[in-house]
């Protein structure tokens, strides 16, 4: 007689990873990254969103993988990075860097 023993099945949920918006140009039309500063988790992606005073565009420092140094012109175009490594990772906008218009993502 064949004897069956149980099977069990233990599904486990990897922790969900999350997005961040950044606005870039504030809703008041500076030229400036909203918020300037995130905290994220490893695997975690930021989605940059134009809102004002286009051109736009994000250059991570050292990491051109990062980057998207093609301009947005229209409110509400997108483009996005995940941040897999934990660091500090500074960036900006190209043709408003000397307005200031820097920001980090720190990944935790």
């Amino acid at each position: 007689m064949l004897s069956l023993s149980p099977v069990f099945f233990v599904a486990v949920n990897p922790a969900a990873a999350e997005t961040v918006e950044v606005k870039m140009g504030s809703d008041g039309g500076m030229l400036k990254f909203e918020p300037s500063k995130v905290e994220i988790s490893p695997g975690d992606t930021v989605k940059w969103v134009n809102n004002k005073l286009a051109p736009h565009n994000v250059v991570v420092e050292g990491s051109s993988k990062l980057s998207h140094k093609g301009l947005v012109f229209s409110p509400g175009e997108t483009f996005e990075s995940t941040f897999n490594e934990p660091g500090e990772y500074t960036y900006y906008c190209e043709p408003h860097r000397g307005a200031g218009m820097v920001g980090k993502v720190i990944v935790k």
